[in-house]
């Protein structure tokens, strides 16, 4: 089924999307950040695939599932959509990390200023 493979990560990506809009961790609460930090990352893991591709250490292999457009050889269309995707899942699971260690850290000095008391 040509395709199957782009619509889960953009079906995934959705996923976060969603925690991301609820919590406000990443995109929703500093787009430009946001897209400058999945950006840089994206053009990153490009120049890894690319490096790789060369090396040969990365081929495609031969999928049902893929949409059969390649960007380069060994490069599928679908490649920068699953970087971007990996890159902001890392981006909101980092922003939810410092979240709540912040708030660990606050309810802990609360509750250390009450017991002072």
């Amino acid at each position: 089924m040509p395709g199957l493979y782009l619509l889960a990560i953009l079906v995934s990506a959705a996923g976060i999307a969603v925690i991301d809009a609820r919590w406000r961790l990443a995109a929703f609460a500093a787009p430009v950040r946001t897209l400058a930090a999945v950006g840089i990352g994206v053009m990153f893991f490009l120049a890894w695939d690319a490096v790789g591709i060369l090396t040969r250490a990365f081929i495609k292999g031969d999928s049902g599932l893929f949409i059969g457009i390649d960007l380069a050889p060994e490069l599928p269309l679908e490649e920068p959509f699953f970087l971007a995707f990996l890159c902001y899942l890392g981006l909101v699971i980092y922003a939810g990390a410092l979240r709540y260690i912040d708030s660990r850290a606050a309810r802990s000095s609360a509750g250390g200023a009450v017991s002072e008391q």
